[in-house]
């Protein structure tokens, strides 16, 4: 019996594969994080927006934000997390001052989006967007 050529990878070439796609997931994967959380910072401010609207509409029936209450129970005007429809939720939902003229709310990072560096969004029944961390601008993208 002929001993032929055997064919295959060697041991080198299989490394070299090995390393290069180290190196790729290693560029690659924290760029997919930041993309998911600027993903879910931007879901939020919307429902942080909405929010502010179903503060309006109450205002609207009761003449003052004074009682409008966040959460799942009966009566409250918005679900407490974002996202709104269920899940695991990356912000807290909350109204942190309301007066019978005034609210503020805001959106507090939990979970998996708490180390994001825009920190907790808020919105005032004037418009007013801020956000603890990182600029205006990034952060309500």
């Amino acid at each position: 019996m002929k001993k032929g050529a055997s064919t295959g990878f060697t041991l080198i070439e299989l490394m070299i594969v090995v390393a290069v796609i180290g190196i790729l997931a290693a560029i690659a994967y924290p760029s997919y994080l930041e993309q998911v959380q600027k993903t879910r910072r931007s879901n939020c401010a919307g429902e942080l927006v909405g929010l502010g609207n179903a503060m309006e509409r109450f205002f609207t029936v009761n003449g003052t934000y004074v009682g409008a209450t966040v959460g799942g129970a009966a009566g409250d005007i918005y679900p407490a997390q974002c996202p709104i429809d269920g899940g695991t939720a990356y912000y807290n939902l909350s109204i942190t001052a309301q007066t019978g003229s005034t609210f503020a709310i805001q959106a507090t990072p939990t979970g998996a989006q708490a180390g994001d560096s825009c920190g907790t969004l808020s919105y005032t029944n004037t418009g007013q967007k801020a956000a603890t961390g990182g600029s205006l601008a990034e952060c309500w993208k």
